[in-house]
């Protein structure tokens, strides 16, 4: 499976406009290679590099499968317009809040995971939550990073 931006390149930097010193925008995302039997994505978006451990910027669950990416901007809505449902991310809002790293350069890392289920779960779940529902149901996953740093 393969997830692409027309954002930013894998490893590049993201552009200002989708981090909190600009818009704070989530990038348009499109994916393929999804592998049969697949019935609902997750998209989790997190900064391993952030003091007090991974932070986590976006928590979307129960994507469907029949969904092949994302446009920029999805609203910050419990139930996005592509259906599925938005966790609670590190800013303890939901949907998508971009890279505002404290320092330094940070990576964030966009990744997909195609499920053989749905989590069914309601929205604003906690990341801890879905990662324990998605166990033993992953078909397959897909990655993309990409870096920030404010000046």
């Amino acid at each position: 499976m393969k997830l692409e931006t027309t954002a930013f390149s894998h490893e590049g930097a993201i552009p200002v406009r989708y981090t909190c010193d600009g818009e704070d925008l989530s990038p348009a995302l499109s994916w393929s290679g999804v592998p049969a039997g697949t019935r609902s994505f997750v998209l989790i978006c997190d900064d391993p590099d952030a003091p007090g451990g991974t932070f986590v910027h976006w928590l979307y669950y129960d994507i469907p499968a029949e969904v092949t990416g994302l446009p920029e901007g999805v609203p910050p809505d419990d139930r996005p317009p592509q259906g599925g449902a938005h966790g609670v991310n590190g800013f303890q809002r939901l949907g998508y809040g971009g890279p505002c790293p404290p320092g330094g350069e940070h990576r964030y890392f966009f990744r997909l995971y195609a499920l053989a289920t749905e989590l069914e779960l309601e929205p604003g779940a906690q990341r801890r939550r879905v990662d324990s529902e998605m166990r033993g149901h992953i078909l397959a996953q897909a990655e993309l990073v990409g870096s920030y740093s404010r000046r």
